[in-house]
């Protein structure tokens, strides 16, 4: 009963949404084929996101990330719109190369810790990282979970989906940076003029610095090998650092740093998407998103995943969007990823990433007023589609 109560209201909700879709399957609800097939299909998925979330949880208390962020602001030199492209820069990298639930959950406290140490406003360095973590998640297919379902349909390697989904990145990442200075960057919203950069950050450790700064390249390499499959790249950066901290830190290494939430969750979205899936939605999808592989359609295609990923959550809208595209559309599926991406950065369950963030700062005590949130969410939301989704055609 105890462990029950220290249970957090997220773990309850993956616990029900599994037990959901375990239920389905036991009455009938969910045939045993197409549960199958999905299980089969995420196993991959779950061991990368499982090692790539300890490797980066690792890697944080190297303190790998804390260096940086000091590197970031020393770097800035006091000056705001400086530390403005920077901040950009390190939300969009992490994402990019280390998965948006990594932003989020590892990201969020160093940035809100150094907006702390040196004076600057919690606020805007929060935003950079919340919607960073989703409009900065097309390139790679380690970047987004969603990626990776997309990579495989259309069997693109990471430099083919990266060759594809450049320019709608660039264009995202753009609308984003406008946004964010707009709402909450600019001179009367941060209120300050000038910051006192921070002394440099060094590490308690030195060795365990290096050495898990040297796992993460070594990951970021070896997912451009198209022949390394990214679970297994995953797994021994992620080996590398366990064997340092068993060596120099063995405490730190507890059952607590596997993300179990997430590894529950994933399982029962899946699940029960399949099952509405099955019972109708397939049918309506089919239908909001049209046969036209054209502009109009993507467009189609782009809206109907953003729109609905605030409605329910981006990664099984995105499983239920894929089987309504017709199996040729390829440039289609592609905009339905982008707007499963860069479209969930108006409600707070729209991505497990903002709800992973919304959790980050309750815990430090920043609050972001959710009326504005959503409000100015919706302005990016809607810049970041219009502006991506026709991105895509110059590289198609």
């Amino acid at each position: 009963m105890r462990a029950l109560r220290r249970l957090h209201v997220l773990d309850w909700l993956a616990g029900g949404v599994l037990a959901c879709g375990l239920l389905f399957l036991a009455t009938g609800l969910l045939p045993a084929g197409p549960a199958g097939d999905a299980m089969v299909r995420i196993a991959p998925l779950l061991a990368f996101l499982g090692t790539v979330i300890v490797l980066a949880e690792l890697t944080s208390r190297a303190e790998v990330f804390d260096v940086v962020a000091a590197g970031v602001a020393r770097a800035g030199g006091g000056s705001y719109a400086r530390l403005f492209l920077l901040c950009v820069v390190f939300a969009s990298v992490t994402t990019i190369t280390l998965n948006l639930d990594t932003t989020a959950v590892l990201l969020t406290p160093v940035m809100l810790a150094l907006a702390s140490r040196v004076g600057i406003a919690a606020v805007p360095l929060a935003m950079t990282t919340v919607w960073l973590a989703n409009t900065a998640s097309l390139l790679l297919p380690v970047s987004n979970l969603t990626n990776l379902l997309a990579a495989d349909r259309v069997a693109l390697s990471p430099v083919g989906l990266a060759a594809r989904m450049w320019a709608p990145q660039l264009a995202a990442v753009a609308v984003t940076m406008g946004c964010l200075w707009l709402f909450y960057w600019r001179r009367g919203e941060r209120g300050a003029d000038v910051y006192v950069p921070p002394e440099p950050h060094r590490p308690a450790d030195p060795v365990l610095f290096r050495v898990c700064a040297v796992a993460c390249a070594g990951f970021l390499l070896a997912i451009l090998i198209d022949a390394v499959p990214l679970w297994s790249a995953s797994a021994a950066a992620t080996a590398l650092a366990v064997v340092a901290f068993a060596v120099r830190r063995r405490p730190v290494l507890r059952l607590s740093l596997v993300p179990w939430r997430l590894l529950v969750l994933v399982p029962g979205l899946f699940l029960v998407v399949e099952t509405v899936d099955v019972n109708g939605l397939h049918s309506l999808l089919a239908s909001a998103v049209g046969p036209d592989g054209g502009l109009l359609g993507m467009f189609r295609a782009g809206a109907v995943g953003g729109g609905l990923s605030n409605v329910l959550n981006n990664l099984p809208v995105y499983l239920a969007g894929e089987s309504a595209v017709p199996e040729g559309n390829h440039q289609q599926l592609l905009a339905l990823l982008i707007g499963t991406n860069v479209g969930p950065v108006i409600t707070p369950w729209a991505s497990l990433a903002t709800l992973l963030w919304f959790e980050r700062c309750h815990a430090q005590g920043v609050r972001v007023s959710l009326r504005r949130f959503m409000a100015t969410g919706a302005v990016l939301a809607a810049g970041a589609l219009l502006t991506a989704v026709p991105a895509l055609v110059l590289t198609g």
